[in-house]
């Protein structure tokens, strides 16, 4: 397997001023990271860190020629369910601290297996677990709809920075189309949409959805994801598999009367469906682009396009229902239209499973990627709880892992959910870690649509002490600049072995940065962008 760089813990902390970023392409209005409805304003990274003052001396540093290796990069993403309290938190009359420690609970022990990235579900039902303009607070955070938690900290903001902290990717995923979990209205906030908007809502099975076909459904759902952008510092939005519903025997989903008005002259009701789905995918890529174009737009359909016998471009599996044929969602649009930044197909059978081989799936996806990042979804919950006896072994992940490796347009996995591989299956995370995730590894880059102008930044000095080492900048940084990757050594030729300390600065001008204490004659830093890119690797001599 490949070789990797090692690096351990996180820690964060940076000087918050002005957030903006040098993006030739987009540049954030005036107050475009001011605090949004509810919002406490000014808030910043609350670093775990001892704060007190160095006494030391500041040392210049000279500048050494040295080139760093490059660190492997893998996406290794876990999916943190919220809806019904799949994940966290466990339930929604938790006290707000239990809350906060069970999820820390989850961002430590996924960090420990090398994972890189959270995906977290902050939209499950037309609900919100952040404060909203625009949805009622959910009750699986707080017990009841529209209620808000017992605190005064932004739990979003508190859950995005405490990923960062530990050096996680924060992805906020959401179900947009997906109105309610039940027929329960009774429990529905007054503020919920299937109250203020009931025009907008079709009953299928057992739940209500919001209606793809009509103009204002599609632009409130874009809202919804331009006020979770403009207000926080997320570094991608992440949509799941329910697009139209899953089919239903003996049901049609009632949007009929949306077609005849909204059709198109001879367009098909399959063909305008998939088309209500592609407007939504576009006018949310051109709101992030608008306002944060680094902050990805990801998604993790269903694991089949479609069948081989509907479409000869289609994959070689008889999956009962698909994304095109059934849930109205083409994923490969998304990807040939460059609306999407990576798809995480999910991919929940076993390697050889008859009907949907995971090795055939891998082999498809990876041939059909339209320059757009491919990771694979794979599904820990069904180990040792599944009518395929293939998910009876053990190795079974491993397996699926790498074989994924193999293909080189596929970067990566990511993990449904969160409880199974922590609450149970330990021994299979264990055996992920020993011998495939044995070392951590930085998430994919990704390249900007626009020029990118960003300023290097130059070390001053640096000062050490008994607990940490402080690194002073000779000017604030680029707010462009994500975090740091930070190593001493004694000997510049044993700094691509040294512990990684990662700063996470997420847009705030940094002044100065302060790690554990590194108290050696070498240091190392590479700065990255907001994009994911290294753009400068620097190394110093500690006088």
């Amino acid at each position: 397997m490949r070789h990797l760089i090692k690096f351990l813990s996180v820690f964060l902390l940076a000087s918050c001023l002005l957030f903006s970023c040098k993006t030739q392409q987009s540049k954030p209005t005036p107050g475009s990271s001011a605090s949004g409805p509810n919002l406490e304003s000014g808030e910043s990274p609350k670093p775990d860190l001892p704060v007190k003052e160095l006494n030391s001396v500041k040392t210049p540093l000279v500048p050494v020629a040295y080139e760093l290796p490059e660190i492997p990069r893998e996406f290794r993403g876990v999916w943190i369910a919220t809806v019904v309290n799949i994940d966290w938190p466990e339930s929604g009359t938790d006290s707000y601290e239990k809350q906060k420690a069970d999820f820390i609970r989850i961002l430590d022990y996924y960090k420990s297996l090398n994972f890189n990235t959270v995906i977290v579900q902050v939209r499950t039902a037309g609900d919100a677990f952040y404060p909203s303009n625009l949805a009622p607070w959910s009750r699986y955070l707080t017990g009841k709809e529209g209620k808000a938690p017992s605190t005064t900290e932004n739990p979003l903001t508190w859950m995005i920075n405490a990923a960062h902290n530990r050096g996680l990717e924060f992805h906020a995923w959401l179900n947009p189309y997906r109105a309610t979990f039940d027929l329960k209205t009774e429990l529905l906030s007054p503020d919920h949409d299937y109250n203020k908007h009931r025009d907008w809502m079709l009953k299928y099975g057992t739940k209500y959805y919001y209606n793809p076909g009509l103009p204002e459904v599609k632009a409130h759902l874009t809202k919804i994801i331009e006020e979770i952008v403009v207000n926080y510092s997320v570094d991608a939005i992440h949509f799941d598999d329910y697009f139209y519903p899953y089919k239903i025997a003996g049901q049609t989903f009632p949007d009929q009367v949306s077609y005849q008005k909204f059709k198109k002259p001879n367009q098909s009701i399959d063909d305008w469906r998939r088309q209500n789905v592609n407007d939504l995918i576009a006018s949310v890529h051109q709101t992030i682009q608008k306002h944060k174009p680094w902050v990805q737009f990801g998604i993790s359909p269903f694991g089949v396009w479609r069948n081989q016998d509907k479409d000869p471009k289609g994959s070689p599996t008889r999956a009962g229902q698909t994304n095109y044929d059934d849930l109205y969602a083409d994923p490969i649009t998304w990807m040939r239209e460059g609306w999407i930044d990576y798809l995480i197909p999910q991919i929940y059978w076993s390697m050889d499973y008859e009907l949907a081989s995971y090795r055939k799936l891998n082999d498809w996806w990876a041939n059909n990627h339209y320059n757009t990042k491919i990771y694979i979804g794979n599904g820990p919950y069904k180990i040792r709880d599944n009518a395929d006896k293939a998910w009876d072994n053990p190795q079974e992940i491993n397996a699926q892992v790498s074989y994924t490796r193999t293909h080189p347009t596929i970067q990566g996995n990511a993990f449904f959910s969160a409880k199974s591989l922590l609450n149970k299956n330990q021994d299979v995370a264990q055996r992920l870690k020993n011998e495939l995730y044995d070392q951590p590894t930085l998430t994919p880059e990704f390249a900007p649509l626009g020029t990118s102008i960003i300023e290097t930044p130059s070390i001053a000095a640096v000062a050490n002490q008994s607990e940490m080492t402080e690194i002073t900048l000779e000017k604030p940084l680029d707010p462009a600049i994500r975090y740091a990757l930070i190593q001493g050594a004694d000997s510049k030729n044993n700094l691509p072995d040294a512990k990684i300390h990662t700063v996470w600065v997420g847009s705030y001008r940094a002044r100065s940065l302060r790690v554990s204490n590194l108290q050696t004659e070498y240091l190392a830093i590479r700065w990255v962008d907001h994009f994911g890119r290294i753009v400068s690797s620097q190394v110093y001599q500690v006088p």
